[in-house]
């Protein structure tokens, strides 16, 4: 990477952050800003307009620093349509239901999942399923904008250059077909694939700050803007930057929002044995090979259960207490059924619900990290994961959690990394592929508790109650 400075901006599901980085890979500074969720017609809208004000904010703070890049990054499920300027309506969230006649009818024109490696999914989590309705709700917009994934939009926001780009099309979309490289044939039939912005590469420039920018942020307008990419597939590229993992077999488990494992060097068409019906899915790196993935709401869970500071289960001083209420976990059995997110995940159609609640506050915390790990174990076991975990993201630093899933994959070596800024840290090896992940990784011991009992009494309930 040239000398000067790089800025990676994460519009996430939950939080937007902006990052500003050395050319050595060193982290100089990080904001952060919660999305709000935004109503209009009385539908759940992405958090556009805000977000968009609070970055310029944001940017304007590294005034008469030596930028020359920015890289965007953004949840999978999401686009935008571009017409005369500007976007043509307010972007769903992906968290908005869609009507069931409305689901009905698209999904008896998806393509077979052999075919895209994705799933149908609930909601707007097919990419699909949203521009199927958006069709519906705002007749003829659709085929006089130009679309672009959620990631490419911000890179639009700050260049005014319309591209798309392949792990974001390639990411549960119905939209992509990772074998071929190439549109799927719904998108094709329905048009979608002619009005989406020219597909590039992530690490590909599209163009330079906005002029207008420029002058409100005081960034010199040279800045280049790259095509971004999908943030799990950015933490790939982060975990190709240790050198335990480097181009070695290897999965990485990126937690947040949502845990999404996803294996590298897996064989082209592995996706074609993946179960449908589990949320597992073929995601598409950022050199546009085929990734076998399996995910579930790990993190919508957890704040399902402890409330909305999820931080409660990670923050450093609480860990003593937390693996100190494990053995009573074990042993009074209290464990958490899946799902409380419905339809997503492994166990799509449980109806999570509690064996054995505790009372006391720690052990009910480190119950939902077991469950966590459970959940997190069925999911590698589905896409053949082996020899090498990553542990990364939002929850890494939950002992419980991380010491568990060593427990319960002996055959494994799990690992976790910084937890804080690996998708941005991926981000910026689109410029600098060279740069070497700071601090290492560090080796996850076991839980002293035996938990194989307890997991095989959790798999038995849960395959009773599906019986």
């Amino acid at each position: 990477m040239d000398s000067g400075t790089v800025i990676v901006v994460d519009v996430g599901k939950t939080l937007s952050k902006v990052t500003l980085w050395s050319a050595a890979g060193d982290l100089l500074d990080r904001k952060v800003r919660p999305n709000e969720t935004v109503l209009l017609d009385g539908l759940r809208r992405l958090d556009i307009a805000g977000i968009g004000t609070w970055l310029i904010e944001a940017l304007s703070a590294y005034r008469g620093h030596p930028i020359t890049a920015i890289v965007p990054v953004g949840h999978g499920a999401g686009f935008v349509a571009i017409r005369d300027g500007q976007p043509a309506f307010a972007p769903l969230d992906y968290e908005q239901p869609i009507p069931g006649e409305v689901m009905d009818a698209y999904r008896a024109k998806r393509d077979p999942f052999a075919l895209t490696g994705s799933p149908a999914l609930p909601n707007g989590l097919n990419l699909g399923s949203q521009l199927f309705w958006i069709e519906s709700l705002y007749p003829g917009v659709i085929g006089g904008s130009a679309l672009m994934p959620w990631a490419q939009y911000w890179a639009w926001f700050l260049s005014g250059a319309a591209a798309s780009e392949t792990t974001s099309l390639g990411c549960h979309s119905d939209l992509w077909c990772p074998e071929s490289g190439d549109f799927s044939p719904l998108a094709r039939r329905m048009g979608w694939a002619d009005r989406f912005a020219p597909v590039v590469r992530a690490g590909d420039t599209v163009g330079t700050l906005r002029p207008e920018l420029a002058a409100t942020t005081g960034l010199p307008a040279s800045v280049r803007i790259l095509a971004g990419l999908h943030d799990s597939n950015a933490a790939l590229l982060a975990a190709r930057g240790f050198p335990e993992i480097a181009d070695d077999e290897a999965t990485v488990l990126s937690t947040g929002t949502w845990f999404i494992a996803m294996r590298l060097a897996a064989k082209t068409g592995a996706h074609v044995a993946l179960p449908e019906a589990r949320d597992t899915l073929v995601n598409v790196d950022a050199h546009g090979l085929p990734v076998p993935s399996a995910r579930f709401m790990g993190g919508r869970e957890i704040e399902s259960v402890i409330g909305i500071d999820t931080r409660r289960v990670d923050i450093k001083p609480d860990q003593p207490a937390l693996l100190a209420a494990v053995p009573q976990v074990l042993e009074t059995g209290a464990m958490l059924l899946p799902t409380l997110a419905p339809g997503c995940g492994p166990f799509p159609s449980g109806s999570g619900r509690w064996m054995f609640e505790p009372a006391d506050w720690y052990e009910k915390r480190a119950a939902i990290c077991l469950y966590a790990a459970l959940v997190t174990d069925v999911s590698l076991d589905l896409i053949g994961s082996k020899r090498l975990l990553l542990v990364e993201g939002r929850f890494a630093e939950a002992e419980v959690f991380v010491r568990a899933l060593a427990s319960l994959r002996p055959d494994t070596d799990v690992f976790v990394a910084n937890a804080h800024n690996d998708v941005s840290f991926g981000a910026l090896r689109l410029i600098a592929p060279q740069l070497r992940a700071a601090g290492g990784l560090r080796h996850v011991e076991p839980l002293d508790s035996a938990i194989h009992t307890y997991r095989e009494k959790w798999r038995d309930l849960i395959a009773r109650e599906a019986a």
